[in-house]
């Protein structure tokens, strides 16, 4: 099941999440994501919100594949790729501004994570990949995440790239990283040193100018359930289903 945990020092609220497997998204870690990014926004003592995760050499691996194999109806669908849904929307609904910490390379939903977050620091070994086509399926949910911060150019070549690793420079040129450290030791150096400073803001000064950033996206809540119904359809496509059951 994984776990995931919240600590908060000097204005700064931690939420380190961790799964045995990859440091995937399952149903457990997501809702309780939610949960916890939800009482960070409201929580004085909070300035600024930091995602990370731990163990392994994996950032996040997206979607559980455990869970995905299970998937038997149209609904079953809907309600797993919902819950991508309903966490990038909560992301882009908070007031307070959320760091990524990016340790390690990320997949599919992982992506999705951390173009959902507000500013990005990664290591040189963060390489990305969308592997969705590739399952048989698309990255629809997470698309308009993806698509907002590097542009559809770069997500079309990211998406159709199903199966090659895109480098941490890649990323950073099309905007998905903010910061490249040479290892983590030293991006936890970079992220001290920058975090204190966004903390350091007025709360209403960030809290206006993250909804500025976040214009034009009031539609992604009636967006985002619908590309969670493209996608679970795919899903339980006779091709798709031959490909996750052979992983």
């Amino acid at each position: 099941m994984g776990e995931i945990n919240i600590k908060i020092k000097d204005h700064i609220g931690k939420i380190t999440f961790h799964h045995p497997k990859g440091n995937c998204l399952s149903q457990e870690i997501i809702n309780k994501l939610i949960t916890l990014l939800e009482k960070a926004d409201k929580d004085p003592k909070i300035a600024v919100i930091l995602i990370q995760s731990k163990g392994g050499n994996a950032f996040c691996s997206g979607a559980s594949l455990q869970a995905l194999k299970k998937i038997s109806t149209i609904n079953e669908g809907i309600s797993f790729f919902m819950n991508f849904s309903n966490l990038i929307n909560a992301i882009r609904k908070l007031s307070k501004f959320v760091i990524a910490r990016v340790n390690g390379p990320s997949v599919g939903g992982g992506v999705g994570l951390i173009s959902v977050c507000d500013y990005v620091f990664a290591c040189k070994q963060a390489s990305i990949k969308l592997s969705e086509l590739s399952l048989g399926i698309g990255p629809y949910v997470i698309e308009p995440a993806v698509s907002r911060k590097i542009g559809s150019p770069a997500f079309a070549e990211l998406s159709l790239d199903s199966k090659e690793w895109k480098s941490s420079k890649w990323a950073k040129e099309k905007g998905l990283f903010n910061q490249i450290s040479e290892n983590i030791d030293q991006m936890d150096i970079e992220i001290e040193k920058k975090i204190v400073s966004f903390a350091s803001f007025p709360k209403e000064a960030s809290k206006k100018l993250r909804q500025l950033h976040w214009k034009g996206t009031d539609h992604w809540d009636e967006l985002l359930p619908k590309n969670a119904k493209i996608t679970a359809e795919l899903a339980l496509s006779n091709f798709t289903q031959k490909i996750i059951k052979s992983l």
